[in-house]
């Protein structure tokens, strides 16, 4: 082999090692969501809740860094990241690492079936790079994918909920569930309907909440949060 050919060999190795490396990611694990204590809506504001819907909330819960897509995102002709949101496990310098949330809203990875089984979604930390990162720790990019950033409050395992549910109104008087959460599961024994009469006052209550009813219909009530629920003992 001549010289010229040698260095040849040399310069394709070379680059081909260097697009190898520069195709590869490692996902990490090092993300630690946070917890919080969470009330909704917040103290004086007034606001518009359907039948069936929750008008108060409070509770533990858990922080997430997450990311969301409102549609789907093709990255390349091997997998489609679908619409929804993908929570955050781990970053590097340049990089973060998601995983789909698992819940009634979350995306999911649709892949091809010859391409390799993905293990991760990479969002650049700059830009609008979106990857899909395989079990071989080879990734594959989208430079212009359209995803946001967001704050996702999730409910696990260790954490707790009050609500208070609008059931409807018959005559004038109106009904309200109470519902607790705990450990993921509800918890009966805590579980009330109340019905309150309108003619008597606009200021309804229940453990420690306190509403002013400005409108209510059978369809929707409107109302003015004065003070939430107690802090509970669980």
């Amino acid at each position: 082999m001549n010289i010229v050919s040698s260095r040849l060999l040399r310069t394709l190795i070379l680059t081909a090692a260097v697009s190898f490396i520069s195709a590869c990611a490692t996902p990490r694990y090092n993300y630690m969501p946070q917890k919080i204590d969470f009330s909704a809506p917040p103290l004086g504001s007034i606001n518009t809740t359907y039948v069936g819907d929750s008008m108060l909330r409070q509770g533990k819960f858990t922080e997430h860094d997450a990311i969301y897509l409102e549609s789907d995102q093709k990255i390349d002709s091997s997998y489609t990241l679908k619409e929804g949101y993908y929570l955050k496990h781990g970053e590097d310098q340049s990089s973060e690492f998601y995983k789909p949330s698992r819940d009634v809203d979350s995306g999911y990875v649709d892949q091809a079936a010859t391409a390799d089984p993905w293990e991760s979604i990479q969002a650049y930390k700059d830009g609008k790079k979106l990857c899909v990162v395989t079990e071989f720790n080879i990734h594959v990019c989208n430079p212009e994918a359209l995803f946001k950033r967001e704050k996702k409050l999730i409910l696990r395992a260790d954490s707790f909920q009050q609500t208070l549910i609008y059931s409807g109104k018959v005559g004038n008087k109106i009904n309200v569930a109470y519902r607790e959460f705990s450990n993921n599961l509800a918890r009966p024994a805590f579980n009330n309907t109340v019905q309150y009469d309108l003619d008597e006052s606009n200021i309804i209550g229940y453990k420690g909440a306190r509403i002013e009813v400005i409108e209510a219909t059978n369809e929707y009530i409107k109302f003015k949060v004065l003070l939430n629920f107690n802090k509970a003992n669980f």
